[in-house]
């Protein structure tokens, strides 16, 4: 079966949809939101890693010059096709709470988990999903592969614009919540410029460690020993056992049939879940029918994305912990049923969906041997729970802020258990095998922007950057959505009429914005690897 999208009006001569145009190469390709990061990761592939080594470059580099967005005190998944095994396999690289944690302290502050702080901080999964890549398909040591990322925090590298702009906001909201993480990222009082040179030399004595010591560096040496004694003084429940106990976990993808492809995602605590229900539901109508872009085909993605967003609200935590099990969920006719529900004419008002963080970074890797990766990387909020551990230079996530406290919910907080999580890397199959390897960064937004990028691609034929580039939306509850400025006025009008409640674009900043994706589509006939890089970041696409 070919793919539709490699016909698209750009690859046919024509003007595209996109301002630029795919970047195409035969032997590698890495894509990222931040260009240094691409290029690191394009290096290893040039001298002979493969697609795994590439990509943990490339986040490791990402960790540095993206500091708000990702670091090693993150959580990490991936989703892989590794060419000698010949199938698609998932990581699970998300942390625990801590099995102390103070559940009716946290309670009798308020109805919901807080936003920031100690209370927030769930295990950092993020090192040792790097190692499970590496040790079962790297090639490269993580020495070898931290190299770039080390140089970065210790000779500096130059702030790019977006980065720039939102590393300054960061700052001015107040989101660094201790002295450690205004020392690091803030010693002026506010993020910097564009073009300044910015060392982080605490972060980089901390990637030295990693690189000499490994994983067990980060959840049993001396690295440990700073980190949990820092925290405790924050007043986190983190221990050493906690690092000590921490495992990623290999996991089967699971996916939803569409129109010919397989859309595979990471099975819960990830919200990847949410897109295959929604591509579920429009498998129902007539999509590729109707004009992309127009309020008509707007309309019912939007609808069954809503429909989505419910299921996920009420059902996806932690999979040892949920009540209604995927396979429910995706069950054939629930789905049909799902799809009779959307009224053609007239927006619903579903449930509110859970608020999310936006700050993550994702990058997808291809090399000549057929290996593809997707792979996520995330603090979750800017910097996390606002908190650096004492001189690691290490900001920690908030993923405990992903928790409720309704001990009703499948995805209360407890002791050692995984919190909904929106990272979702996410691969197209065609035939059985990859057709495209994607990922979209932006909390909120993800598994939306998800289902928006494949119906870009199979009903509306456009190659991986016409599909990233395209205006997108951001269902925020109710008949709420937010749209991003470009959206045609006739469209808006059109949707308006139906009863879909437009709001302003930063509405949707707080939850993830529109996110930032990153693509590569494989051409199953010539072997060409088509790489996207989204326009609302940095990033960039580098092959050769």
């Amino acid at each position: 079966m070919g793919h539709p999208y490699f016909a698209s009006r750009r690859a046919a001569g024509g003007p595209g949809t996109s301002g630029r145009s795919a970047v195409l190469a035969r032997r590698g390709i890495v894509c990222t939101s931040q260009p240094l990061a691409s290029q690191a990761g394009l290096a290893v592939l040039r001298d002979g890693g493969n697609a795994f080594d590439a990509a943990i470059t490339a986040v490791a580099v990402q960790c540095v010059v993206e500091p708000y967005n990702t670091g090693v005190g993150g959580d990490c998944f991936a989703i892989v096709w590794p060419a000698r095994e010949g199938r698609l396999r998932a990581l699970n690289g998300s942390g625990r709470a801590p099995a102390e944690i103070d559940i009716a302290a946290l309670r009798a502050q308020g109805d919901e988990m807080p936003w920031f702080g100690a209370a927030t901080i769930t295990v950092p999964g993020a090192v040792d999903a790097w190692h499970e890549l590496l040790s079962r398909y790297g090639t490269r040591s993580l020495r070898e592969l931290l190299a770039p990322a080390i140089a970065y925090a210790e000779d500096g590298f130059a702030v790019s614009e977006i980065v720039s702009n939102e590393w300054d906001l960061v700052v001015r909201f107040g989101l660094l919540r201790n002295d450690d993480a205004r020392r690091c990222f803030a010693p002026d009082g506010a993020g910097p410029r564009p073009g300044r040179i910015v060392r982080l030399p605490e972060l980089a004595r901390s990637l030295r460690l990693l690189a000499e010591g490994g994983r067990d560096a980060f959840y049993g040496g001396e690295l440990a020993e700073r980190l949990v004694a820092a925290l405790r003084n924050e007043g986190c429940a983190l221990s050493l056992a906690d690092l000590a106990e921490h495992r990623s976990t290999w996991v089967e993808p699971i996916g939803i049939d569409y129109r010919g492809y397989r859309l595979c995602e990471v099975p819960p605590n990830t919200q990847g879940i949410t897109a295959l229900i929604a591509l579920g539901i429009l498998q129902h109508h007539d999509l590729g029918a109707l004009r992309g872009g127009s309020a008509e085909a707007l309309h019912l993605v939007i609808e069954a994305v809503k429909l989505a967003l419910a299921d996920r609200a009420a059902h996806v935590a932690d999979a040892e912990h949920m009540r209604v099990p995927v396979e429910a969920l995706l069950d054939a006719s629930s789905l049909r049923r799902r799809a009779a529900e959307i009224d053609l004419s007239r927006a619903s008002e579903e449930p509110r969906a859970l608020a999310g963080g936006s700050d993550t970074v994702t990058l997808v890797a291809a090399d000549a041997e057929g290996n593809v990766v997707t792979l996520i990387n995330s603090l979750y909020g800017a910097f996390g729970s606002g908190l650096v551990a004492g001189d690691t230079g290490i900001a920690l996530q908030n993923r405990g802020r992903g928790f409720v406290l309704d001990p009703a919910h499948p995805n209360c907080i407890a002791p050692r258990k995984r919190p909904f999580h929106t990272l979702c890397p996410a691969m197209l199959l065609a035939n059985g095998r990859p057709a495209v390897a994607l990922g979209v960064m932006g909390g909120d937004v993800q598994a939306q922007a998800h289902v928006q990028v494949v119906t870009s691609l199979v009903d509306h034929g456009r190659n991986v950057q016409e599909a990233l580039d395209a205006t997108r939306f951001h269902a925020l509850g109710g008949a709420h959505v937010a749209f991003e400025e470009d959206l045609p006025v006739e469209a808006r009008e059109a949707l308006a009429l139906r009863g879909h409640r437009i709001e302003d674009p930063l509405a949707a900043l707080a939850r993830g914005g529109f996110g930032g994706g990153q693509a590569i589509a494989i051409d199953a006939e010539s072997g060409v690897l088509w790489g996207g890089s989204d326009r609302r970041k940095d990033g960039a696409a580098a092959g050769f």
